[in-house]
């Protein structure tokens, strides 16, 4: 399970990376997510995203349940290494697949904010064109002046318009890539608590094994 979470935490990067990227692989990227998007794709990821979301609350549910142990007097106050081994287990998962949804959706917001910077630039580049004709055909009588006049105006407003929004658009990619770059960041720290969990739960593993030959040899002895 954290080894196929790992592998598809790494190919949600690297479709993050192709997106950020102008290069080849963001055409492929784009192409790929719109593919996606139709037919059949949506139902597959909303119930890919519902059944990580029903094991994270699972992950989650088990380890308040091993604190909740823990913390029972009854049970002497500490965690069993057993359990410190659990938790380590579970904690790990549950982070890795919030950081699974938490790429997923800004994928999703991504390649929504590519694709309408591009419906925005192609029709500020038809308002254009049609700005430069009417500029063109500038000769005529006084009244088609004024309604090409009138017509320039609006043309002119709506290039604003564009630009505006366009403007927005990016500030909201540039945004995207900032926290591309601040989760990027949390994800090597991540690998090195990670590298630590590994070395403790190794650890434990061999104090549990000495506490079975300490066991062993205890029954030996009194037989």
């Amino acid at each position: 399970m954290i080894q196929l979470l790992f592998t598809l935490l790494g190919g949600e990067a690297l479709v993050v990376f192709a997106l950020l990227v102008r290069s080849p692989l963001r055409k492929l990227a784009i192409m790929g997510l719109d593919r996606a998007k139709r037919g059949r794709g949506p139902v597959i990821v909303q119930t890919v995203t519902v059944t990580i979301l029903i094991v994270l609350s699972s992950s989650v549910f088990s380890m308040v349940k091993i604190m909740n142990r823990s913390a029972d007097p009854e049970g002497g106050g500490v965690a069993t290494p057993t359990d410190q081994v659990l938790m380590s287990r579970h904690l790990l998962e549950s982070t890795l697949m919030g950081y699974f949804l938490f790429l997923a959706l800004l994928i999703d917001r991504l390649h929504h904010y590519i694709k309408e910077i591009r419906r925005l630039r192609k029709g500020m580049e038809a308002a254009m064109k049609q700005n430069s004709v009417l500029e063109e055909a500038k000769s005529g009588s006084p009244e088609e002046l004024k309604a090409r006049e009138r017509e320039l105006e609006k043309l002119s407003a709506k290039i604003k318009q564009l630009e505006s929004d366009s403007e927005a658009r990016l500030m909201e990619v540039k945004a995207a890539e900032a926290n591309a770059v601040a989760l990027k960041k949390q994800s090597e720290g991540f690998l090195l608590e990670y590298d630590r969990l590994v070395e403790e739960n190794q650890n434990l593993h061999n104090q549990l094994r000495s506490i079975d030959l300490s066991s062993s040899q205890s029954d030996g002895k009194n037989m």
